[in-house]
C-alpha cells in the first residue's frame, strides 16, 4: 500500500491510534455509528410530524435540546474515565531522543484498514507525519517547528519537556474514582511532539488562528500601495487545509468533515427562516489533565467593500481555551462565545 501526507494529515492512513485491537475500535464505530442513525430517525420522525399537522417547531426548542444533550455530556459524573485514556500508552514515561525514534512503537503493527478507504483518528499518523518534516526539511521537527512558533511570534509556545523550567507552567488536573481532584500523572510526551507534545498560552494560540485568517483571506483583499503584506501561507493553502475530505468525520461536531489537521463545518442553510450552519473550523486538544480548543469564525466578506480600506483583515472571531482538567468538551462552548461576539459584530 502507499501512505501520503495527505492520508496522514487527513487521518486516513490506517494507522493505528492508541487502541491496539481492531475488534474494539470496530465496536465503538458501530456503537456510534448506530447512536447517530437513531438521532437522525428520530429527526426525521419529527419533521414528517412537523409536517403533517402544519405546525413549525422553532429554533429555541431545537437549541434546546441540542443545549440539554451538550450539558448532559458536560456535567457527567466526574470521576467517569474517559475511555480514551484507558489506553497504557497515554501514560508513556519513555524518554525519546528524536521522533523517528518513536516510530518504533507502532511500525510493526498492522493497519487497520487499506489507506484511504475509511476515517481513523490516530495520533501516531501524525508522529509518522513528523517524521516526514524531518526529513523533508533536514532539521530535527523540534528544532524546526521551534522556529516556525518564532516567526509566528508565538514566543510561549515551548516543548513539553519535564526537565526543563518552563515560566508559568500549569499544574494539571484528573478526577479519580471516587471523583476526587488529584494531580495528573507523570507521562512523558516525547513520543508525540506532532500530536500533543506542546505547550502554549491562550494569547499564542490567538496569534496561531489570527495569523491563519490573515493568510486564508489576504488573497481576497484589494493591496493598497503594497501597505498588505503577505500571509505566512498562501491563501491557497490555508483554503485546501480547510475544505473537507470524503470519508471524514468529526467526533465534537456532527456537522463537520475532517479536512488538513482541521475539522470544518460548512455553510449551509436548507430552509428559509431555520436553522443556519455557518462556516468555521476548529480543532480540540485532549492530553493527562489538559484539555483545549482554537475555533475560527471566519466574517462573511462584503465583496463589494473589500477594497474599501482600512477593512483588513483578518476578519472574523477566533476562540481558544485552554484548562488543565481532562475530558473537558470545549468545543460547542467555543462555539457560542464565538457566535455571540459575531451577533454583537454584525449589530454595530
Amino acid at each position: 500500500v502507499t501512505i501520503t501526507t495527505r492520508l496522514l494529515v487527513s487521518h486516513l492512513s490506517g494507522i493505528r491510534h492508541y487502541e491496539k485491537d481492531i475488534a474494539k475500535v470496530k465496536e465503538e464505530k458501530e456503537k456510534a455509528n448506530r447512536a447517530l442513525k437513531l438521532t437522525k430517525s428520530h429527526q426525521d420522525k419529527e419533521q414528517k410530524e412537523k409536517e403533517g399537522k402544519g405546525i413549525e417547531k422553532t429554533d429555541c426548542v431545537k437549541q434546546k435540546k441540542e443545549h440539554d444533550g451538550e450539558t448532559k455530556s458536560r456535567n457527567s459524573k466526574p470521576g467517569r474515565k474517559d475511555k480514551e485514556f484507558e489506553q497504557e500508552e497515554y501514560y508513556l514515561k519513555e524518554k525519546f531522543e528524536s521522533v523517528i525514534e518513536s516510530l518504533k512503537i507502532f511500525k510493526n503493527d498492522p493497519l487497520f484498514f487499506k489507506p484511504g478507504s475509511q476515517f481513523l483518528y490516530s495520533t501516531y499518523g501524525f508522529t509518522l507525519l513528523s517524521a516526514v518534516v524531518e526529513r523533508a526539511s533536514g532539521q530535527k521537527f523540534t528544532d524546526y517547528m521551534l522556529k516556525m512558533f518564532r516567526d509566528l511570534d508565538m514566543l510561549s509556545t515551548v516543548l513539553d519537556d519535564n526537565e526543563a523550567m518552563i515560566y508559568n507552567r500549569a499544574r494539571c488536573y484528573v478526577y479519580n474514582k471516587k471523583g476526587r481532584l488529584v494531580n495528573a500523572p507523570y507521562v512523558d510526551n516525547s513520543y508525540k511532539w506532532a500530536g500533543g507534545g506542546f505547550l502554549s498560552s491562550v494569547g499564542d494560540l490567538l496569534k496561531f488562528g489570527n495569523a491563519l485568517l490573515y493568510s486564508y483571506q489576504a488573497g481576497q483583499f484589494k493591496n493598497r500601495n503594497g501597505k498588505l503584506l503577505p500571509g505566512y501561507l498562501k491563501p491557497g493553502t490555508v483554503a485546501m487545509m480547510w475544505t473537507p475530505v470524503p470519508k471524514t468525520e468529526v467526533s465534537w461536531d456532527r456537522d463537520g468533515k475532517y479536512a488538513m489537521a482541521w475539522a470544518v463545518v460548512e455553510k449551509n442553510q436548507q430552509y428559509g427562516c431555520c436553522r443556519q450552519q455557518r462556516h468555521y473550523t476548529s480543532h480540540t486538544g485532549g492530553a493527562v489533565g489538559a484539555s483545549s480548543v482554537l475555533l475560527i469564525l471566519p466574517e462573511e466578506l462584503d465583496t463589494e467593500a473589500l477594497g474599501a480600506w482600512p477593512v483588513a483583515p483578518p476578519r472574523g472571531v477566533i476562540v481558544t481555551i485552554i484548562c488543565n482538567m481532562q475530558s473537558v468538551s470545549l468545543n460547542s462552548t467555543a462555539l457560542k462565545i464565538a457566535r455571540e461576539f459575531d451577533k454583537e459584530k454584525r449589530a454595530q
